[in-house]
């Protein structure tokens, strides 16, 4: 079957898709795939948990240098 997809398969795409927007045939496998398998969507949780964690250390990172140039 074209939309049968394996974990590590899965996984690929999942963080394929951090970079750059998946084919609709590719977004359909990943979804079927998730709904089907107890540990991918895990996967997907910490994955997004490790973006929103680098987005706040930017945010933190930024505001650090910016009062650094306040205080100079």
């Amino acid at each position: 079957m074209l939309l049968r997809r394996t974990c590590k398969q899965v996984t690929h795409l999942v963080l394929q898709a951090e970079d750059s927007a998946l084919p609709w045939p590719e977004k359909l496998a990943v979804r079927l795939h998730l709904l089907a398998c107890k540990a991918c969507p895990r996967f997907v949780s910490q994955v997004a948990l490790m973006r929103r964690a680098s987005q706040r250390w930017r945010r933190y990172s930024e505001q650090a240098v910016d009062r650094e140039q306040d205080l100079s």
